[in-house]
């Protein structure tokens, strides 16, 4: 997978295995198996750790006594993903305590949540106090569907997305090859809107510097004639 990664253009991948219940997230684990990576990668490509995030009540708790136990590389960003099955009723209360602490969540792959999708209010919500959203790549392609493709077409419309990532499970069915997407992104919109969202913004991430979201409607150009009603 990290060859693949390399050879199709990325030189930095975030491995981000599941904080939940049923996978028991041990940074120490994950940094020796990082490290073994880092050793026999020939490539050049720059290896990171993080975690996938569920909003169990001990998870909570624990990061927000030791935040850079659970953000990527140990700085101030942390990915979160929800179960498809519910969202916590205090989801914006939990942001802001984490805001708080010095960690700036991450909504991962929205676009694929169906809860999400049918409350597209609660992305505009947490964006609005200052999360920011992570959309798969794949997505973009169509390959989830097109419930995720339209919903992650209407938030760049909508200036909603900060990240476009790989999401990579495999060499095969879930790669992390991101040329594709990142070429729709330019074709559809712009250059700079693609070099924001697979480069700029994910380097900010990885070094714990600030996102500006500010600027992405500034960077976005709709092809003529287009018009996308997200929901």
């Amino acid at each position: 997978m990290l060859h693949m990664a390399a050879q199709t253009g990325t030189t930095d991948i975030v491995a981000t295995p599941h904080a939940n219940d049923r996978y028991v997230y041990n940074l120490d684990a994950v940094q020796r198996k990082v490290a073994e990576l880092r050793g026999i990668c020939k490539d050049g490509i720059q290896i990171h750790h993080g975690c996938d995030f569920h909003l169990s009540f001990q998870n909570i708790q624990d990061a927000l006594k030791n935040p850079a136990k659970y953000t990527i590389n140990g700085q101030n960003y942390l990915l979160v993903e929800f179960s498809d099955m519910a969202i916590p009723p205090n989801a914006t209360g939990i942001f802001e305590d984490m805001l708080s602490a010095g960690m700036t969540p991450i909504i991962t792959h929205p676009e694929r949540n169906p809860i999400i999708r049918s409350h597209p209010e609660l992305l505009n919500e947490w964006v609005g106090r200052d999360c920011l959203v992570q959309v798969t790549a794949d997505s973009l392609l169509g390959r989830f569907g097109k419930s995720a493709l339209k919903a992650a077409a209407g938030w760049i419309e909508n200036d909603l997305v900060h990240v476009v990532a790989s999401d990579a499970h495999n060499t095969q069915s879930r790669t992390p090859a991101l040329e594709k997407a990142f070429a729709h992104i330019a074709n559809r919109y712009s250059g700079e809107l693609a070099e924001a969202l697979f480069n700029s913004n994910p380097r900010a991430i990885i070094t714990g510097q600030a996102v500006d979201a500010t600027y992405l409607k500034t960077l976005r150009q709709r092809p003529k004639g287009w018009r996308f009603r997200p929901w």
